[in-house]
């Protein structure tokens, strides 16, 4: 079932599925097969990142062609690129920390922002501007699982997405956690799958992925 652009939520973006593929692409090309192979392994919700100068372009790809993924932009840093995301197609926004002037570029536009967070007062200069959805970034440098579970007597109003070191052999680990409703990863899209466009692998990587307990 689509997800309605006016009702999507950052909450909702982390209940879909457990895990949020962080995508980095080099080639506007691999965008769309790379999408539908993650959709058909039951991954919806997609972070491209912008990490090259690609992202823009892949972002707009899967918005216009793969209507059954959520397409979404990561390494959001300033307001300037909210706003180009949102007119590219993006229905959520990822940042790798948290700034004021990113925040309220997203709800200009109506993305939900999953913001990163490292510390405690992240935490709270977030959760001041309305935020209660964040990615803990980067999650093994910053504690890991540990530090998660210390935040959920403070912090217990927050659900987190740790991003960061995540792998399939302790995405398990994370998503075991109360307070973590979902993990970030770049193992479900692996480069050397994606330039050889071996589509089959990245869908079993997905409905693997997809099938995570939480």
């Amino acid at each position: 079932m689509a997800v309605k652009n006016a009702a999507l939520t950052a909450l909702e973006v982390m209940r879909d599925a457990p895990v949020i593929p962080v995508i980095v692409l080099h080639d506007v090309a691999h965008a769309v097969p790379l999408a539908r192979a993650l959709v058909a392994g039951g991954i919806r919700m997609l972070e491209v990142t912008l990490r090259t100068p690609q992202g823009l372009a892949c972002i707009e790809a899967i918005a216009r062609e793969v209507p059954e993924a959520v397409a979404g932009a990561g390494t959001v840093r300033t307001a300037t690129e909210a706003a180009a995301v949102a007119r590219a197609g993006a229905r959520f926004a990822v940042s790798p920390g948290y700034t004021r002037a990113v925040g309220q570029a997203c709800k200009d536009a109506g993305l939900p922002l999953l913001p990163g967070v490292a510390t405690g007062s992240e935490i709270m200069m977030a959760q001041e501007d309305g935020l209660t959805e964040l990615k803990f970034f980067p999650a093994l440098q910053a504690g890991g699982s540990a530090m998660l579970k210390a935040w959920h007597g403070p912090f217990g109003d927050i659900t987190f997405c740790p991003t960061g070191g995540i792998s399939s052999a302790n995405a398990a680990e994370f998503l075991a956690l109360p307070n973590v409703a979902c993990v970030g990863g770049s193992w479900l899209t692996p480069a050397d799958a994606v330039a050889a466009g071996d589509w089959d692998r990245i869908t079993a990587l997905a409905r693997t992925a997809s099938q995570l307990a939480r």
